[in-house]
C-alpha cells in the first residue's frame, strides 16, 4: 500500500472539509471485480461505517441487478456486515424520495460496476446524486467499481472508445481507467492522448482500488498496481494532492 500526502494552502479548510465544518469520507475507486477474491480494502471501508452497506445496482440495470446485490450480500455477511439494496435502475427510481432518503442516512454506499453511461444518465442532477453528495459530505464511505469508479470522477472515461466526457465530479481533474492490466493498451493510450492538460489519468486494477481519506491523503490498496499519468506520462500518487473535490 502506497499513500500521498495532502496539500492546502496555510489558513484554507483541509482537502477533506466540507459544507458546514463536516469531513468528506473515505472514497474508493476500485477497478472492478468488486466483491470477489481478496478484496481486503472492503473490510476497512467496512470498518469506517456503521456496518451496513447501502448497494446501488444501477450500473447493472440492463445485467441482472438482483444477482450483484446477492453478491454483494454474501461477500459483506462474510466480513461481518450487512448489505441494505438500494434498488435505482431508471432515472424515475433516482427521484424517488424514500429512495433517496436511504442513500443520504447510508454511512457506507457502494456502486456497483456495469454501464458508465447508464449509471450517469440516471444519477446526474437526480434526488439521489443529492443525497449521495450529502451522505459523503456528511462522513459516509463512498466506494464504487469499474463503472462506478468511473462516474465518480470527472472527466469521465468513454467506454465506447476512451474519450473523455462529463462524470459527476464527486473528485475532479482524475479520470478513472479500470481493469488495468499493467500495460497501456491503445484504448488507454487515446484516453491519454485525449486528457485535458494537467489532468491525472489513473488506471485500477480489478480488486484494486485508490483510496481517498476524509483528510484528503490517497493512497492504494489491494490487488496490483495503480498507475497515475499526468500528460502522457506516468507519475506518482503525489499528484492526486489538492485535487478539487465536490
Amino acid at each position: 500500500m502506497t499513500e500521498a500526502p495532502g496539500s492546502a494552502a496555510s489558513g484554507a479548510p483541509s482537502p477533506g472539509s466540507a459544507p458546514g465544518g463536516g469531513t468528506r469520507g473515505l472514497l474508493a475507486l476500485v477497478g472492478g471485480g468488486e466483491w470477489t477474491g481478496s478484496a481486503s480494502f472492503d473490510a476497512e471501508l467496512l470498518a469506517s461505517s456503521t456496518g451496513e452497506v447501502v448497494v446501488l445496482p444501477t450500473a447493472a440495470a440492463y445485467e441482472n441487478p438482483g444477482r450483484a446485490v446477492e453478491t454483494a450480500e454474501r461477500w459483506f455477511s462474510g466480513l461481518g456486515g450487512r448489505v441494505r439494496p438500494c434498488m435505482v435502475l431508471t432515472r424515475r427510481d433516482a427521484e424517488d424520495q424514500a429512495l433517496a432518503e436511504v442513500v443520504a442516512e447510508a454511512s457506507f454506499v457502494y456502486l456497483s460496476g456495469g454501464s458508465p453511461l447508464h449509471l450517469r444518465s440516471v444519477l446526474k442532477g437526480s434526488a439521489v446524486l443529492r443525497s449521495l453528495r450529502h451522505a459523503w459530505r456528511s462522513g459516509a464511505v463512498v466506494a464504487g467499481s469499474s463503472a462506478g469508479a468511473m462516474v465518480l470522477s470527472d472527466p469521465m472515461v468513454d467506454p465506447r472508445g476512451g474519450a473523455l466526457t462529463v462524470g459527476l465530479g464527486f473528485v475532479r481533474d482524475v479520470a478513472v481507467v479500470p481493469h488495468y492490466g499493467g500495460e497501456v493498451t491503445e484504448r488507454l493510450r487515446r484516453t491519454l492522448g485525449l486528457a485535458p492538460r494537467g489532468c491525472a489519468v489513473v488506471a485500477v486494477p480489478e480488486r484494486g482500488a485508490l483510496l481517498r481519506d476524509g483528510d484528503g491523503l490517497w493512497r492504494t490498496a489491494g490487488e496490483g498496481r495503480v498507475a497515475v499519468f499526468v500528460d502522457g506520462e506516468e507519475a506518482g500518487l503525489e499528484v492526486l494532492a489538492g485535487r478539487p473535490v465536490d
